[in-house]
């Protein structure tokens, strides 16, 4: 069932995903409201979930064209739908429903291109939305997806999403800090607090708030320990009793607090990048490099989110998640893609791009970097195209002369699918990196160099690496690969501790 479970969650965007997720949510929410079950009808939840992903994507369609920016029809949407879960389905004008729902919508794109510094938004749109609405005309949020017949539904997509985002931890922190302050603010106030934990766990948007809107990758922190600060912040300021003065929380508020604290945090970098150069690296993987046209500065290994505006765009969208392949100490910033033979429209587009193009890089993130303590000896086990973050590692080795205990395991098909091969092979050289290719379809020659033929296994593994136990190893491939190896690693007494592995969102 897990197989299963991952096999299909691979094979789609996390943005496709989280936009069939609330899809889903307000269809099981029509169906809930003709049954009764809900107390919305059923109509009018028909209304706002067409009327406010509708108004997102017009009003963004307007502000891109002001701001020259490229557009991205999911984010809209999904803004859209999220806002047809948070806002009351009541679109008569007598209540100002109309009114509000097309305000909240206005405000949440336009705050995507107004309420930013150095071009990155700051708050999650539809949240500081609903929090300008509150706090000018006082029309709130209900939050009504946060219902106790709507919580089945939220809680199994919410946990695909999670598996997803590899954001697990992330999320049961807020989990757990509301909890914990949700119990000593009830008993600070001397409210029940069986009530007060049935309130937030049956009856509050806590699971809808922490799958969906906590982890939007643009306004919660790149790194894992500031991610878990952040998800804490935000779930101590959940309780409804939560004040200063007389302005109570809400989870608007919270997020939105939360958001300020992850933009303190977190980089700020948004490159509009020209290509340069497009060459081919293996048979079916390429090398792109770019001029940034702005110095950047990240960590080897490190990765971004590349949004690339095309026409007949397909189901995986615009944007996609790449490594850096270079190193901080090189002017250009190169990213490797391995292309397939029916391949993504965004795979074709990437392959046609010139310098006329406008391409976005921004989201600098990840924590696949090497360990500060120059004396710790490393493992790096790469699959395919997962090589791309060890040739920026490498090449930042060889450029600042950094001798590291390193042994590379490379798995390919041929040795045509080498990618990268003259750099390791200089550090090879010039700093000790020991090389080691797996080359698994094909046989045996005379005269080959680092070149072992078969699978990795763990006999392979205590071959080629005797003091295993006391490595840490580096893992990038595919997403199965990655599975088995670091399943491999653990058979082996590897201590999950000594296992980091190659993930960033939307990584298929």
């Amino acid at each position: 069932m897990l197989g299963a479970i991952n096999s299909f969650i691979d094979r789609i965007t996390m943005y496709k995903l989280l936009l069939y997720y609330l899809i889903a949510l307000l269809g099981v929410a029509v169906i809930l409201g003709t049954t009764g079950d809900l107390g919305y009808k059923p109509l009018y939840i028909a209304i706002s979930a067409i009327l406010l992903p509708t108004a997102c994507w017009v009003i963004n369609k307007i502000f891109a064209w002001i701001f020259h920016a490229p557009t991205n029809s999911d984010s809209s949407l999904i803004t859209g739908l999220i806002l047809a879960l948070i806002i009351t389905p009541d679109p008569t004008l007598t209540n100002y429903g109309l009114t509000f729902m097309l305000a909240a919508a206005g405000l949440a794109v336009a705050s995507k291109y107004l309420l930013t510094i150095r071009r990155k938004h700051i708050f999650n749109p539809a949240a500081i939305a609903v929090v300008l609405t509150a706090l000018g005309p006082r029309q709130d949020a209900s939050w009504w997806v946060g219902t106790a017949v709507m919580l089945p539904f939220v809680i199994i997509g919410g946990v695909l999403l999670a598996i997803k985002l590899r954001r697990s931890i992330m999320i049961t922190t807020f989990f757990g800090s509301a909890i914990v302050a949700t119990v000593l603010f009830s008993l600070f106030t001397s409210t029940s607090v069986t009530t007060s934990l049935h309130s937030l766990l049956v009856s509050s948007p806590l699971f809808f708030l922490g799958f969906v809107m906590l982890t939007e990758p643009s306004t919660s922190p790149t790194m894992n320990t500031k991610q878990n600060i952040y998800a804490a912040l935000v779930g101590i300021l959940l309780p409804p009793q939560v004040h200063i003065l007389r302005l109570y929380s809400s989870p608007e508020l919270a997020l939105t607090t939360g958001n300020l604290f992850s933009y303190l945090v977190s980089s700020k970098i948004k490159l509009f990048p020209i290509i340069k150069d497009k060459q081919r690296i293996t048979s079916d993987s390429a090398d792109f490099v770019f001029d940034p046209g702005a110095k950047l500065k990240y960590l080897p290994g490190q990765y971004m989110e590349w949004t690339l505006p095309h026409h007949k765009t397909d189901l995986r969208g615009n944007r996609r998640y790449f490594t850096l392949a270079s190193s901080p100490t090189e002017s250009d910033v190169r990213i490797g893609v391995k292309f397939y033979q029916h391949g993504s429209s965004y795979k074709k587009a990437l392959l046609a791009i010139d310098r006329s193009t406008p391409i976005v890089a921004d989201q600098l993130a990840g924590d696949f970097v090497m360990p500060k303590d120059k004396k710790t000896k490393l493992v790096f086990v790469a699959g395919g195209i997962g090589i791309t973050p060890f040739r920026s590692m490498v090449k930042y080795l060889l450029d600042t002369n950094e001798e590291r205990t390193i042994t590379l395991l490379y798995s390919i098909k041929k040795k045509s699918d080498i990618a990268y091969g003259p750099v390791f092979e200089e550090a090879h050289k010039k700093i000790g990196l020991k090389i080691v290719y797996l080359v698994t379809d094909e046989s045996p020659a005379e005269d080959e160099q680092h070149v072992v033929h078969g699978r990795l296994t763990t006999g392979t593994i205590k071959k080629l690496v005797p003091d295993f136990e006391d490595r840490l190893f580096y893992v990038s491939g595919t997403h199965q690969m990655v599975h088995d190896v670091r399943n491999m690693l653990i058979d082996m007494d590897v201590h999950q501790s000594q296992v980091k592995i190659d993930f960033f969102p939307g990584y298929s």
